[in-house]
């Protein structure tokens, strides 16, 4: 079945509203116009910020899952983002089957992304921006970062795509992390050139190493309705651990909480009636700085790529900070309203609205930019390689289907014992039966630094290596978490105790029933380490090879941990 872009807005609508299953038989008894009521956000105050985040680089219409594991620890425990499925529809006040619930959550994400189409893409977002813009004038449109990097055109074009994009669709500011895996010469070539006089990129905690001087502006003041503006931009604090610190070796990055307070005090003094920090953090470090930094009226972050309805009101010593967390591959937009009198927030109002494509019609202008950057990469984008039975995804704490996919390539192409992938968050997702192409593929693995290994370690140091990975994920300090999920594991079993101290969380490491041996040498394959110098065959190659070969991908069998200690824990479906 088929429908009509009208009768789609109101089915989408009518499904939202009455709180339907997927497959309730009055779901198609539509009235009239009811679909617009989705995108109706009335006019409210006289201060507005328009904000998306961690797009990467996702041009065009894309499914993705939200998780199904996205533990909460210590202080993190049963508060957002840490909640998945029915605990968050239920904290959201969400009505289960709904379109709010298929955006919001992974649950029943196959027959739901069947019933509302793909989501996001520039183009449809583009017209939600306009949509917005066209009863709030005066707002701001925030890009939080993660823009650049994500998507096979973007690495092609050296990130020309997306620089392009984030112009026409009136991006006012942003802040970075992804985008330093360009390297910084090509990050300043940017900044100085094609952003001069139209987007202020911004990072208070990005300083040069010799004499701490700021490498970008840390702030800006604009005015709305007669009302100065401050926004505070926070680059994505451990950059250089993370990814490759060659590719920006003359700078420093860190929280910089000192620096931040000194930013807002500093803003104040200028007059600044409104204090933003337009953050790459990631939600539990935003929560940790807005307790222990005053003066902030809102904190729009990202980085974790949490989908969250409503804002965490923080207390802190000097009032108290919303903290926000807009999502990822352009599949929302938030709308942040301010109503503010007498120099200082009154009020507020804020909306966190999905991108569905199928619902909003595409911006014919950024639709004629995109058709023009992957023309010339159409064929290969379009290249297919095999078909895939299950479905195909990647978020969560733990492995998802398509890092399975990749760990079993490079065990196979690799004629490894084991392989290790990193745990990133993007990626987007398949439903079953479709055909992988060269673009979804690429989708999970477009980075600078694509070489593949293939090492001999002991089972003492897999241990060391996984501990590692683990604390940075499970520490309860969110300022000693440096961001991403947990390392996926192929070949090696284990069982995770994320609530035990550091070392302690990596238990029952075996191989093919076998326990491993500390003394034991592993042929462990992997992809994208940060070190410098490091040669291999891309690991796009690897797994095109790889999947061109299969023709037909089988239920994936996902190599998941057994997990100790957590019972009952909210993040847990």
């Amino acid at each position: 079945m088929s429908f009509s872009r009208r009768e789609f807005m109101q089915v989408l609508a009518v499904a939202s509203a009455g709180g339907m299953a997927l497959d309730h038989a009055d779901v198609l008894a539509a009235t009239p116009g009811a679909g617009e009521r989705l995108y109706d956000v009335p006019k409210f105050g006289n201060v507005s910020f328009l904000h998306f985040t961690d797009c990467h680089a996702q041009l065009k219409p894309i499914y993705f899952r939200e998780p199904s594991v996205n533990l909460g620890l210590s202080e993190a425990l049963g508060r957002p983002p840490h909640l998945v499925g029915e605990k968050l529809l239920k904290h959201f006040n969400i009505q289960p089957g709904t379109a709010q619930a298929h955006a919001f959550s992974y649950l029943n994400f196959e027959k739901a992304a069947k019933t509302y189409g793909k989501i996001g893409g520039f183009s449809h977002l583009a017209t939600l921006v306009k949509q917005m813009k066209a009863s709030r004038p005066h707002a701001l449109l925030l890009d939080g970062g993660d823009t650049w990097q994500g998507s096979a055109t973007s690495l092609w074009t050296n990130a020309q795509d997306m620089v392009d994009a984030c112009k026409l669709l009136g991006v006012n500011i942003m802040t970075p992390h992804w985008e330093f895996t360009f390297g910084a010469k090509r990050v300043q070539e940017i900044v100085e050139n094609d952003f001069k006089g139209k987007i202020d990129f911004l990072a208070q905690n990005v300083t040069t190493s010799d004499f701490g001087d700021q490498v970008f502006a840390p702030y800006v003041i604009k005015e709305m309705n007669g009302v100065p503006v401050a926004i505070i931009g926070q680059a994505f604090p451990y950059t250089p651990i993370a990814n490759p610190r060659y590719m920006v070796p003359d700078w420093t990055f860190g929280i910089q909480d000192e620096n931040m307070q000194k930013m807002v005090d500093e803003a104040r003094g200028k007059g600044a009636q409104v204090v933003v920090v337009l953050s790459h953090n990631g939600m539990d470090v935003d929560i940790k700085m807005a307790s222990r930094v005053r003066g902030i009226d809102a904190v729009l972050g990202g980085h974790t790529h949490d989908g969250m309805p409503a804002p965490v009101i923080v207390k802190n010593p000097g009032g108290q900070t919303l903290v926000t967390n807009a999502g990822s591959n352009s599949k929302f937009l938030g709308v942040l309203d301010f109503d503010v009198r007498g120099g200082k927030v009154q009020d507020f109002r804020y909306k966190l609205m999905p991108v569905f494509s199928n619902l909003l019609p595409a911006d014919k202008e950024m639709e004629a930019l995109i058709t023009k950057v992957r023309a010339p990469f159409e064929a290969k984008l379009n290249e297919k390689l095999a078909i895939s039975e299950g479905a195909l995804y990647r978020r969560g704490n733990f492995n998802g289907s398509w890092d399975q996919v990749i760990c079993d390539a490079l065990m196979e192409v690799k004629g490894a014992d084991a392989a290790f992938s990193p745990g990133v968050r993007w990626g987007t997702s398949l439903l079953p039966g479709d055909t992988i192409t060269y673009e979804l593929m690429m989708d999970q693995m477009a980075v600078t630094y694509p070489a593949t290994t293939l090492n001999e370690f002991t089972g003492a140091q897999v241990k060391e290596i996984m501990e590692d990975v683990a604390d940075n994920i499970f520490n309860p300090d969110p300022y000693y978490q440096q961001g991403g999920d947990m390392v996926r594991v192929g070949g090696f079993q284990y069982t995770c105790a994320p609530t035990a101290p550091m070392g302690q969380r990596i238990q029952n490491l075996t191989l093919k029933g076998k326990p491993v041996e500390a003394d034991k040498k592993y042929k462990v394959a992997g992809w994208a380490s940060v070190q410098e110098g490091v040669q291999g065959e891309p690991i796009w190659d690897v797994v095109a090879g790889y999947l061109r070969n299969k023709k037909v991908v089988k239920q994936v069998k996902i190599n998941q941990p057994k997990l100790v200690g957590v019972d009952g824990n909210p993040g847990i479906a």
